[in-house]
């Protein structure tokens, strides 16, 4: 693009010829209102991006933060049923238990009731019948040990029931705290939820004003672009008449005898194809805010690309900017480019001497004209070739 001031002198000048004076300030006070519109509905549109941008985050983290939730929810609810299985076990144990601890209670009270009435009827046919008295003191002996064991029964199934009490309670906690936690993280999915909602809100809010401020912005600039684009094309025609007398070369480069250094051959070169230099190192490009930073020749598409001397290819491929590309090592930090190319015919690691055919101009890169962009570096900082060139 070109500068402010000389599109407006430019623009001034053709409404000179065609325009009355008031017609011309009127034309001119709405362009500038349109820039100025447009300048301002881009500064507003990137505020927005960035408030955007902001909800989006925020987005982000809301569904984060809610998949977690989700996450510990689930492993919760697992963590709930296992405790419910463990309870439901426990419970049947402790049933059981209940039941064999009755049973041997109900047992040990017949035993002692019996060991009770026999007993009494031991001692009473002791007095009464002269039992002997040493089968008396068995019988005797063998009911205590009797009573011992069943004693110690009831005991170990007095403490079984105690433990499964205090693993029942155990649980019954636990289950009562999955509760609480599960209630809590409900709650904060619920807000987190609302959160989302909130934030989906203000994304697509912001999302239609961008849309339609963009949709504004363009038809704004569609209207600047009528008069840019007369601009333009009696720009590009007073720069083609200015350049009429430019260079034009017609040397190539020839083969060099020897292995001179790059360095040595200053003075020396050639340009690689035949053409007319359009663009020059330091001129400005047509954004009007980058320079060139080699040269632009133009020639017919098609035509033969040589190198300039001897090297190594370093890089061929396609490079967004330059198109078709190749770069050639000359040694000691020298390199030169070849870009827009429509064919390259060389490959990386090729060796190749000057006056080699390696490449054919074209206008890939998305150039509309047809030509050879060739830059010259040294340790990776471009310089003017034409300090370097003789043109013939």
């Amino acid at each position: 693009m070109y500068g402010f001031i000389p599109k407006f002198i430019l623009i001034f000048c053709i409404l000179l010829l065609i325009y009355p004076s008031y017609a011309l300030s009127d034309n001119q006070e709405n362009l500038d209102a349109l820039r100025d519109r447009i300048q301002t509905l881009q500064k507003d549109i990137i505020s927005k991006a960035k408030e955007k941008q902001d909800a989006s985050n925020a987005l982000r983290e809301t569904e984060r933060a809610i998949s977690t939730i989700n996450r510990k929810q689930k492993q919760l609810l697992e963590e709930k049923h296992q405790a419910d299985q463990k309870f439901k076990h426990f419970k049947t144990q402790y049933q059981q238990l209940s039941v064999d601890i009755a049973l041997e209670q109900n047992r040990l009270d017949k035993l002692l009731y019996q060991q009770y009435v026999n007993g009494q009827q031991d001692h009473l046919r002791l007095l009464l019948n002269q039992q002997n008295p040493n089968q008396l003191a068995r019988d005797m002996h063998y009911f205590k040990h009797l009573s011992l064991a069943r004693t110690n029964t009831i005991n170990t199934l007095h403490n079984n029931k105690k433990k499964l009490e205090v693993l029942t309670q155990a649980i019954q906690n636990k289950r009562a705290e999955i509760i609480t936690i599960q209630n809590e993280y409900s709650t904060q999915s619920s807000k987190l939820k609302q959160q989302k909602l909130k934030h989906q809100t203000i994304l697509s809010q912001v999302s239609e004003q961008i849309a339609k401020q963009q949709n504004e912005v363009e038809k704004l600039q569609r209207d600047e672009k009528r008069i840019a684009d007369v601009v333009t094309k009696i720009n590009k025609i007073l720069s083609q008449q200015k350049n009429s007398p430019g260079l034009y070369n017609n040397e190539l480069p020839k083969a060099l005898q020897g292995q001179a250094p790059f360095s040595s051959l200053k003075g020396k070169l050639h340009l690689p194809v035949r053409g007319k230099l359009v663009s020059r190192f330091g001129g400005q490009r047509s954004s009007g805010r980058v320079t060139w930073k080699g040269l632009f020749i133009s020639s017919p598409k098609g035509s033969d690309v040589k190198a300039i001397a001897n090297g190594q290819v370093v890089f061929a491929d396609w490079l967004r900017g330059f198109g078709n590309l190749m770069i050639i090592d000359h040694g000691k930090s020298y390199m030169s480019l070849y870009g827009n190319n429509e064919t390259l015919y060389k490959e990386v690691g090729d060796i190749i001497q000057s006056g080699d055919t390696i490449t054919a101009v074209g206008n890939s890169g998305g150039n509309q004209d047809s030509g050879l962009y060739f830059e010259l570096r040294h340790k990776g900082q471009p310089f003017d070739p034409l300090t370097w060139i003789k043109i013939e």
